[in-house]
């Protein structure tokens, strides 16, 4: 039985720390399905298609690695993906506290379902896509906070 993962998320934009997740998931898991979320709450730096096409760059002849956008529940996904886990990095604390009852409230909804959480290395663990939207929007250099072969005019589409 294939074991295939959903990495769900705004990844606006995807970064570095992001990309470590998935290289290091993909030691456990056969397949992982990057769910790019869709939240119509959220107010958007980069659009759904250009969040995509980057991240599909990234991992760009991985053919272990499916990029798509998704709206709804995560573990309703996870069940037409064919996918029984779910990864989440952590980056502090407070992200386990509440990613933990995220974790808690999907297994409740599916109990097919695990959530795996990885660290984040410690070099990693103070970038978020919202400081490197700062960053960015500020005039400043985020592309070391981006995977190596995302450029800022990767950000402009």
């Amino acid at each position: 039985m294939e074991r295939i993962a959903v990495f769900p998320g705004s990844f606006d934009p995807f970064t570095i720390g992001h990309e470590e997740i998935v290289k290091r998931g993909l030691k456990m898991f056969d397949k992982i399905v990057i769910a790019v979320g869709i939240n119509a709450v959220k107010k958007e730096f980069l659009d759904v298609d250009t969040r995509i096409a980057i991240i599909r760059k990234v991992f760009e002849g991985v053919d272990n690695v499916v990029v798509m956008s998704y709206s709804g529940l995560t573990v309703d996904f996870c069940e037409q993906m064919g996918a029984n886990f779910i990864i989440r990095g952590l980056r502090t604390a407070a992200d386990f506290e509440y990613e933990r009852a995220v974790g808690q409230a999907n297994k409740a909804m599916d109990s097919s379902v695990e959530t795996v959480f990885l660290l984040t290395s410690p070099e990693h663990t103070f970038i978020s896509s919202t400081i490197v939207r700062d960053i960015f929007m500020n005039g400043g250099n985020a592309n070391k906070f981006l995977p190596t072969n995302v450029t800022i005019e990767d950000l402009c589409q």
